[in-house]
């Protein structure tokens, strides 16, 4: 058990943090945060919340790239018994500004290469009093209307920690079905900081992490899975590595020069890995990683037998694990369990799997029916009791989070479809109703149905089937200004990489779209 004031106390100027320097950035490659700077600043952070009233159950947000304060500030946030937002650094200012203010943050925590987008969001959100932009790459004319810098401010607190320090928790955002993300609230613990939490024993007990290891972590500090494997490495003692942005040679390279043990990725991480030449992965020197594991999205079975059989030369474990941001439950598997199963995502090590049919009554092994958990975790959708009642199931035993799939004979669960045709490009998840909501709009679309198809980089890539207004016709500038109008409205990895023209879209009498039939056209045909 600990938490980064352990560690400060152990041995102040161990790295904590180190940038790996992708990209152009206002810090050099190998910046590095010690454990006794961690527990500093994350002090003086902590009563700075305390200072302008945040109490314990409060809220906090954090929209940035991956940063070097970024885990510093999380982890003020968790030794305050705050609540804490971390925002996709990919939104648009609306998209920003709605989660802001529904996740009632009081603070918001921004780069100073995100400053004019938080500004503009904090306009609209007036429960934000003040945002603090990290110093690196700021200057003077940055600040201003409630935005200040967060090493002046918080600079005269003590370096102590606050008197009624316990353990907060991130609430971090999911969409539902209207396209529209919601918070997902899990209680407080009431622990104490020093308290083992059930993540240091899984990433102890699965995966073999201790002080001594070393952590690559290449995805966005935004999602659950980084930000959670990140804090816990941080309580355990170990260092991570944190890359701006992935890159498959790079992450590689920083295997070998930091002498990495352990990482995470999402399969399409793999598939990029797996692009590079044989003469690239051979001069990489890939001996001290023992343990990597894998989950966010459906991995192709053909690039996790690749990987297995390239990583396993060098004796790195590749594992797997499913289970959503919402934590009702959570599956597990060993490499050489998913040779024998392949395309399975594990047995259950949190909760009871139940796989039921449309009127809740369980199915035997081998049918499909929707996933769900009961005996597991609970939260609730923050703001959204009907949503939150929705995951029941209609007996009360257990949650689904939309999942679909089946249990084999073994008890091995096996996914078939996603949440409400959620679309996960490159392990990120796209609600397509968001995106139908915007080009519907668009005064020469007469309906519009989006979905994910397969793409070889990304695992999906999100496509566009539009029905066009009479006398309007289908062409390549018509495809491209519709395109265009998305991108201006939401972020751009949420938009159509292409779009197709149909003279009706298939809808029941009902009104209700049978996206099945477009959709199945596409993944068929691969």
């Amino acid at each position: 058990m600990g938490y980064p004031g352990i560690w400060a106390e152990k041995d102040p100027h161990k790295p904590a943090v180190i940038m790996a320097g992708i990209g152009s950035h206002p810090w050099p490659a190998g910046f590095t945060v010690t454990y006794d700077e961690i527990e500093v600043r994350s002090n003086r952070l902590a009563h700075y919340f305390r200072s302008v009233g945040l109490s314990v159950g409060a809220h906090v947000a954090i929209f940035a790239e991956n940063h070097p304060r970024y885990l510093e500030a999380c982890w003020a946030a968790e030794r305050s018994g705050l609540y804490f937002t971390a925002i996709n650094s990919h939104l648009t200012v609306d998209e920003v500004a709605y989660i802001v203010d529904d996740c009632d943050a009081r603070v918001l925590l921004t780069s100073a290469h995100k400053a004019s987008m938080a500004r503009a969001a904090a306009a609209t959100c007036p429960k934000v009093r003040q945002v603090l932009v990290f110093d690196e790459g700021l200057d003077d004319g940055i600040l201003g209307d409630r935005l200040v810098s967060y090493g002046d401010t918080t600079a005269a607190f003590a370096a102590t920690p606050v008197a009624d320090e316990t353990c907060g928790a991130s609430m971090l955002y999911s969409s539902g079905t209207t396209g529209r993300p919601k918070g997902i609230v899990r209680p407080l613990s009431g622990a104490a900081l020093a308290d083992k939490t059930a993540t240091e024993a899984t990433l102890e007990h699965f995966y073999g992490y201790d002080s001594s290891s070393i952590y690559l972590s290449p995805a966005p500090l935004y999602h659950a899975a980084p930000l959670g494997f990140n804090m816990t490495v941080l309580r355990l003692g170990a260092t991570t590595i944190v890359m701006e942005r992935f890159d498959p040679l790079a992450f590689l390279r920083l295997i070998a020069d930091y002498r990495v043990t352990h990482t995470q990725v999402v399969p399409t991480m793999f598939v990029r890995l797996l692009k590079l030449s044989a003469d690239e992965r051979a001069a990489v020197d890939l001996t001290s990683l023992t343990s990597c594991v894998h989950a966010a999205a459906p991995c192709p079975v053909w690039a996790k037998e690749q990987m297995i059989e390239w990583w396993s030369d060098h004796g790195v474990a590749i594992t797997e694990y499913y289970g959503g941001t919402e934590l009702n439950g959570l599956t597990f598997i060993y490499p050489d369990e998913w040779m024998r199963k392949k395309g399975s995502v594990g047995k259950s090590i949190l909760g009871r799997i139940r796989i039921l049919d449309d009127a809740g009554a369980e199915l035997p092994p081998g049918q499909i029916g929707a996933v769900y958990f009961a005996d597991g975790g609970s939260f609730e959708y923050h703001n959204d009791t009907d949503k939150t009642a929705s995951t029941f199931a209609p007996d009360g035993g257990g949650t689904t989070i939309g999942d679909v799939g089946f249990l084999d004979e073994d008890g091995y669960l096996f996914l078939t479809d996603r949440k409400a045709f959620m679309i996960i490009a490159g392990g990120v998840n796209i609600y397509p109703q968001e995106i139908e909501d915007v080009l519907i709009e668009h005064p020469d679309v007469v309906d519009v149905a989006v979905f994910g198809v397969p793409d070889d980089d990304l695992g999906e890539a999100v496509k566009a089937v539009v029905q066009l207004d009479v006398g309007v016709v289908a062409s390549p500038a018509v495809e491209a200004d519709l395109i265009e109008y998305c991108q201006a409205r939401i972020a751009h990895f949420k938009c159509p990489r292409s779009i197709d023209f149909v003279d009706e879209l298939p809808r029941l009498d009902t009104g209700k779209l049978y996206k099945r039939v477009l959709r199945d056209r596409y993944w068929g045909a691969s």
